[in-house]
This record gives structure tokens, sequence and C-alpha cells, in this order.
């Protein structure tokens, strides 16, 4: 009995030591947890609380109005107009579900167009809205598939009655579709266009309820005179586009953004850096959640500096009409379109430049400016000049022994080629005489003779070297500026069309411009190299590079762009006086056709003819590869000290004894020296 009692007392003395024992260890815990929570909240409390408040700064950038652009007296020929913008600036946690709320706010608000939502837009923004729902109708294996995968099961689900908005919420989902474009902490334009003073106020007044909407200042390229060398000008991207394709690289690196707008053609790209200006800078402010909660101006920023060209609007004016003028004239049923250019032989300034075209079924013309640059034509005899040159530079004429025989050229074949003047009889004519009378023979026996056949006999083969030959002309020709770029200051122009010869006899058509196709700038700038006596500058349209004042203004000269000089001619400068001589018989022989013209005009005006035979290449399907004539004429004045030289082409004319290339020459030239 004892030794039980001892046993149980043993066995109730443990309990207590256990029980201890835990409140013990209960105890040395929740004092551990005692000093932990006393350590963070009173020795590293501040560190925590910083954490908790910890912002982020990200500089981000705004564009600024872009350079003007001016005609030499100071006129705006691309200008700037600041109009209202609503903008969104995306927060670098902003979901897409939260950008739909905003959307469908603002929807409320504004009104945007819709005409270009897809149904991929309609979509995009239904499942911004409806995530849950969207959720529930994917299969237990579609939600295992990859982020892009699903998302496109996603759209799969989305009907056709989903995306059935009415009015509001497709003005939504245009909203959000501008939005969803920005990236992290970049700002596109939601509404830039036509925003009223109604929709800004409402805006303005609930900016607090729209977040990483903002009401700004944004501007939209004007032309004051409406078409007039649009072209030229080139255009700029919107925010949309962005960066062309095949540009992209090259603007990134350089600090431009992707849907920066740039200029996408002519002058707009081809002085992009110096339109574009330098972009305001914000320091931008997010806390944790991604949210902005300040935004500072940093640097105001820089506009574009302004292009001042060389064109004269006034004088460009004049010479848009008389183009527009002759074509509404319909001299030659067939002929569709007129190019003149003007160019300073001085210096290479372009004074002006003009291309129209014709619809002969409807009579509206258009602008074809560009086709200046890039169109392409058998000019005929308006390059003799240069063939004349050729022939002293090669050394087979000289100031001695520059008489050649007029005749019709008869080779084994039978193959014969002749003068227009004349088709029968044998003719001594010299260098002067034979531009004055538009001599082929004499330009052919100049072909052949660099080619190596120093005689013609009658029925003979024609066995001057065709290749070498060639090369040598398309060499001396290229010193004008025919068959190679001119160097114009714009990103594209064509070199010309030149042929591959089936036979000698293309060779001799070369010599009098019946072979190779120029440009009509081509054709202009040969006409300022011969005017210049020898010096070829690149073709100029933009003068000076000059600041834009803080009222916007035209401030001062920053750049002077100075003529460039492509080559000099290497000929002995007696050569270019005797083609001058050549060039003013033209224009003042009685006999002549542009002795009417220039005769008695009241400046010297030196100049050349030319009837190119051509194919039809116009609009017309029906009468495509018919045999044309394109009527051409360069001329320079004063005939003294030269300071404009023009070429004008006249192409596709089917009747041959209509050749107004030399009345359109003496119009531009009445505009210039303000004689009409």
């Amino acid at each position: 009995m004892d030794k039980k009692n001892r046993e149980s007392n043993k066995f109730k003395s443990h309990i207590p030591f256990r029980l201890n024992l835990l409140f013990f260890i209960v105890f040395v815990l929740f004092s551990a947890i005692i000093v932990r929570l006393g350590f963070l909240q009173i020795i590293r409390g501040e560190e925590f609380e910083a954490i908790v408040r910890r912002t982020e700064t990200t500089t981000i950038t705004q564009t600024v109005p872009r350079g003007l652009i001016y005609d030499r007296n100071g006129n705006v020929l691309v200008g700037n107009e600041a109009q209202h913008s609503i903008t969104y600036t995306r927060g670098t946690n902003d979901s897409a579900s939260s950008m739909a709320e905003t959307a469908v706010i603002l929807a409320d608000m504004i009104t945007v167009d819709t005409e270009n939502i897809t149904e991929r837009d309609r979509k995009d923004y239904w499942a911004a809205g409806n995530r849950e729902e969207l959720l529930e109708r994917l299969t237990e294996e579609e939600k295992l598939l990859s982020g892009a995968e699903v998302y496109e099961a996603e759209l799969a689900k989305i009907t056709a009655e989903d995306i059935s908005f009415s009015g509001k919420e497709l003005v939504a989902a245009a909203i959000f579709k501008s939005m969803n474009s920005a990236t992290s902490l970049t700002t596109v334009n939601i509404k830039n266009v036509d925003v009223t003073e109604q929709e800004l106020a409402v805006v303005s007044e609930n900016l607090m309820n729209l977040k990483g909407v903002e009401v700004s200042k944004d501007w939209t390229r004007v032309y004051p005179n409406g078409e007039l060398l649009a072209t030229i000008f080139g255009g700029v991207t919107s925010e949309k586009t962005g960066i062309p394709t095949n540009l992209v690289e090259t603007y990134l690196a350089m600090g431009y953004a992707r849907n920066d707008r740039v200029g996408n053609a002519y002058l707009e790209q081809q002085y992009e850096t110096v339109l574009r200006g330098t972009k305001s800078r914000y320091d931008t402010v997010t806390n944790q959640e991604g949210d902005i909660v300040a935004t500072t101006q940093t640097y105001e920023g820089k506009s574009g500096d302004n292009l001042v060209l060389t064109v004269d609007i006034k004088f460009q004016k004049e010479i848009e009409k008389i183009a527009t003028d002759f074509l509404n004239s319909r001299q030659d049923l067939w002929n569709d379109r007129v190019y003149i250019v003007a160019l300073d032989p001085r210096n290479g300034d372009v004074i002006g430049m003009a291309g129209k075209k014709i619809d002969v079924t409807t009579g509206e013309i258009s602008d074809s400016v560009h086709g200046v640059l890039n169109e392409n034509f058998i000019v005929g005899s308006s390059m003799k000049g240069a063939t004349v040159l050729a022939g002293y530079m090669s050394g087979v004429i000289d100031f001695n022994n520059n008489v050649l025989v007029d005749e019709p050229l008869t080779f084994k074949g039978p193959l014969t080629k002749k003068s227009l003047f004349n088709p029968s009889g044998r003719i001594a004519v010299n260098d002067i005489q034979a531009l004055e009378k538009s001599s082929n023979t004499y330009m052919m026996k100049i072909a052949m003779m660099i080619g190596g056949q120093n005689s013609y006999t009658y029925l003979e083969e024609l066995s001057m070297k065709r290749d070498y030959t060639l090369d040598a002309l398309r060499g001396y020709y290229a010193q004008f500026g025919l068959g190679v770029r001119t160097g114009i200051d714009l990103p594209s122009e064509s070199t010309g069309f030149l042929g591959v010869p089936n036979e000698s006899g293309q060779v001799l058509d070369e010599s009098f411009g019946q072979f190779d196709n120029y440009t009509p700038m081509q054709l202009a700038q040969y006409a300022a190299t011969i005017a210049s006596k020898g010096t070829r500058y690149a073709p100029r349209l933009v003068k000076e590079i000059r600041r834009t004042e803080s009222d916007g203004s035209l401030g001062k000269v920053e750049l002077v762009k100075e003529p460039l000089i492509m080559n000099q001619v290497n000929v002995d400068p007696e050569a270019f006086e005797r083609v001058h001589r050549g060039f003013w018989a033209v224009t003042h022989d009685v006999g002549s056709r542009s002795y009417n013209n220039f005769g008695n005009y009241p400046v010297g005006v030196a100049g050349k003819t030319g009837s190119g035979e051509s194919f039809y290449q116009g609009e017309v399907k029906e009468i495509i590869n018919e045999t044309t004539t394109n009527s051409t004429y360069v001329a320079f004045a004063p005939y003294e000290n030269p300071e404009i030289a023009v070429a004008v082409i006249v192409p596709y004319i089917r009747n041959e004894s209509v050749l107004p290339a030399g009345d359109l020459v003496k119009a531009t030239m009445d505009a210039y020296f303000g004689f009409n």
C-alpha cells in the first residue's frame, strides 16, 4: 500500500515540472518576439518607414514645336499650328484594367475618331474590362498556357455579341487603344485634333479621377500656300506611325523613341535633326504602386531650328501657273505633264522647280514636282553642248580643227543617220554652227572619232569601239550632271536611265541625246554648268539654318550652307566661250525657231532646243509605247553674266510641229525678270 502511494506521488510530481517547462519555453519565445518587435520598431523603425515611403524618380521627355521652313525672303512655307491636346502618361504599374476604367470615364467627356477601330481593338478593350469573366471561360488546359498563348486563347473566347459596342463603348475602346500604345512612363496623345473648349474644361475639372491624364499643348504642320512644293517639303509621321521601320535602328541610336514624329520624306527627312529641336525633360516621381505622385520640369526644351530655302515663293507661284496654264491649254492631246526648273549658275541655288500633271479624262491638274527629281526622259538636242565639249576634252577637235562635214551617214547594214536641217547634202560646219543648226552628224562624228573611227566612207562598217565610246561619252556627260546624282540636298533622286545598246548605231544616238534618259533636274544642272563655264554646283534648296526666337519668330543664323562644287569641267575656257556663242546663235539667228522668243528680248538669253524621240509612258493605257516627242529647252541669262539657268521638259508630244518648251522658257524668264 505504501509502495503504491509513493509511486503515485512520484508520478504527480512530474506533471507540474513539465507544465512549468512548457510555460518557460512559451515565455522565452514570447520574450524573443517582443524583443524582435521592439528592435524592428525602435531600432530600425525609421528605416522601414522610409522603405514604405520609398519612391522612384524617372526622367521622361516631351516633344517641342518643330522648326519652320521659310522661302529666301522670310515667307513661311511650312508652319506649325498650336492645338490643345489631351494626353496620357502611363505609370510603371498601370494595368490594362485600370486604363480601361479611365477610358470609360473619358468617353463621357470627349469624342474621338472611331473609324479605324478594328475587331482586335474591340477585343483588347473588352478583355481589359472583363478579366474575371474571361478567365472563367478558359479550360483548365488553356489556363496553363504561356502569357502570349493564354491571351490569344482569351481573345478567342470573346464573342461578336461581347464586342457589339454602343457609341460610348466604341469611343472608350478608341481611347483605350491610344492609352495602351504607351510604354511605361511615356506620353501619348489621346486627342490632339479639334479639342473643344468644353472638352478641355470637363477634363481639367476631373483630372483627379483620371489617372495619368493631362491637358497639354501640341502642334500640327500647316502649309500657308497649299500644295505649293508640298511634295518637296515632305511630311511628318504621326505619333501612331512613329519612326519608319527602315529607320528604327538609326533613330533609336540617336535617342529617339519609337513613337516620335519624324520627317518621312524629302526636306523634312533630310533635315530631321535640325527641325526636331531638343525635347523638354521632366523628373517623374512614382511610388511603390507605380503611381505618378509628382512631375517637375528640369529642362524646358528647345524648339527646332528653321530652314531658309533658296526658293522665291513669288517666282515659284508664277512658274507653277505657267505650267498649269499650259496644261489647261491642251496644245497637244497626248501631253499630260510639264516640268520647269530654274537654278542660279553662280551657286546652284534652286530658284524654283515645278512639275504638273493633268488627268486627260477629267482635266484635273495635280502636283508632280517630285518628277523633277525622279522621272527620266530622252532630251534630244538640248544636250549637244556637252558633246561639243566632249570633243574638246577628248582632243578630237581643237580651236584650229573644229570643222566637220554635215552629211547623211550610211553605214553597212544599211544604217542611215542624218541631221534634220540637212537630209541629203554635204555642208561644212564648225562647232558654233553645229549648235546653231543642231547638226546630228557633227555630234556623231565626234563620237566616232572618240571611238577610234576618224573618217567616214559611204556603206563602210561602223567600226568605232562601241562600249569604249559609250563609256567615254557618259564620263564626259557626267561632268555636267547628266546620268549621275546632281547632289541636291534631298534624301533621294534618280540618276537617270542609262540604256544598254544592242548595236553601235545607238551609241551614235547617244551623242545627240537620243539614247540615255535624264531627269529635269539633271538637265537643269547641265544648263547651269554650261552657263557657269564649267563649275558644276550641287543644286541647293536650303540656304541657311536659323534659330527660333522665344516668341516663335525667325532667329539669328546658326549655319550658312555654302555652295557645294561637285566638279570643275576640265576643258579650256575658250571651248565654253564657243559653246556660249553657239547657244546665242540658236536664240538670235533670224531663221531659228527661237528668234521670235529671244531675238529682241530685253535681256540677252542663250539657249538650245531639243526634241527627244520617245515612247508614250503616260496614264492613257491605249497609247502606251506609241511614238512621241519630248520637247526640251535649256537657256541661261543674262548672256554676259548669267544668274539664271532654266530647263523645261514637255513630254509626250504627238504633233512634232508643236514644240512648246521654248515658249515656256520665255514665260519663265519673263517671270524672273519681271517682264510678264
